[in-house]
């Protein structure tokens, strides 16, 4: 059974596609926070930081995992130990706001903002499941590193699907 729960996506008009997890981890957020702000971290998990300037503003490029082109843009929220903020062309705004559950739990809330949905931002279902699949990796990075395999994506993809072809 994953750890992180299906995520949620929403059209809130103005062309522009909202993309929500709240992955509950059982981590503390200092052992998250390098994951996520920190060369090292990301590679395991999202893409190779090309650039990474950890402060607010500081530029930064990724190189996501599976080969696709990089997208570069500027830190434009960063809370040690609490929110950091990527705002990447592509990709739009990516935020992940740590809130600790106890001392060795931590609740991240992610939203990802981009234009969409359409040609440009591709399927929200896609983006679900590769959002999906990028937090089952964070998982995994910060406890057993496990194989994965594009059948888990796909299946991801499918779970998401499911939803929509019963209400039609």
């Amino acid at each position: 059974m994953s750890p992180v729960s299906h995520g949620t996506s929403e059209s809130p008009g103005g062309g522009r596609l909202l993309i929500r997890f709240e992955p509950h981890l059982a981590h503390s957020y200092e052992d998250l926070w390098p994951a996520l702000t920190t060369a090292d971290g990301l590679r395991r998990w999202l893409g190779e930081a090309d650039v990474l300037e950890r402060h607010l503003d500081g530029a930064v490029t990724l190189r996501p995992l599976d080969g696709g082109p990089a997208a570069s843009g500027r830190i434009t929220a960063w809370d040690v130990e609490r929110v950091v903020e990527y705002t990447l062309g592509g990709l739009g705004r990516l935020r992940f706001h740590l809130e600790p559950v106890g001392t060795d739990s931590t609740v991240i809330r992610f939203l990802n903002e981009r234009e969409g949905p359409g040609p440009e931002s591709g399927d929200p279902l896609d983006a679900l499941a590769d959002w999906h699949q990028h937090f089952e990796l964070l998982e995994a990075a910060l406890t057993d590193p496990a194989a994965w395999t594009p059948a888990r994506r796909a299946e991801l993809r499918d779970s998401y699907a499911r939803p929509l072809t019963r209400r039609r």
